[in-house]
């Protein structure tokens, strides 16, 4: 069904709304997929933070313009699919690559981060980026580290004197 020129535009608005505020985006191939095999990815996009809507490339391309993705224009070419990350920056790189495994039909283009184009062979790094939780967990555990250590150390002396007390002890038990 085509759409009128403010169907166009509500895309175009809606589209260029949610890439100000994404994180990363992926432009995939999806040629081939069934309707249950996309109402599937649209499912787990949905509880995963990943926007995904097919535009038409000429809708797509003007609705990048001012956002860090303007740089995936050149890429925008044949039937795609473009899913954004909302809550973490590899949320829709874990989202196709995991759906690309079960179904090989589905072909990452176009990868976008931080305003710089990656290519599609480098998905698996960009999925492997830790999430908000997994990044915060990480900094603790690098911040705590000095601490333990530090405690550690301040009462190694201690347990070094009660093991020798007690070797002690033992020795003079046993004679």
């Amino acid at each position: 069904m085509a759409l009128n020129l403010d169907g166009k535009k509500s895309v175009v608005k809606e589209v260029a709304a949610i890439a100000a505020k994404a994180h990363s985006a992926i432009a995939a191939e999806y040629r081939g997929l069934t309707v249950t095999e996309l109402t599937k990815l649209r499912k787990t996009a949905r509880e995963t933070g990943v926007y995904v809507r097919v535009v038409k490339n000429t809708l797509a391309k003007k609705a990048v313009i001012g956002t860090e993705f303007e740089c995936m224009q050149s890429g925008l070419i044949g039937p795609l699919l473009m899913a954004f990350s909302m809550e973490d920056p590899g949320a829709a790189a874990r989202l196709i690559g995991n759906f690309s495994k079960d179904y090989d039909k589905l072909k990452p283009k176009v990868i976008a981060l931080g305003g710089r184009l990656f290519d599609p062979s480098e998905l698996s790094k960009l999925a492997d980026l830790p999430t908000k939780n997994q990044a915060i967990a990480m900094l603790m555990g690098v911040m705590k580290a000095p601490i333990e250590k530090f405690v550690r150390t301040v009462a190694e002396p201690h347990s070094k004197m009660v093991r020798t007390v007690a070797a002690i002890r033992d020795q003079k038990q046993a004679a």
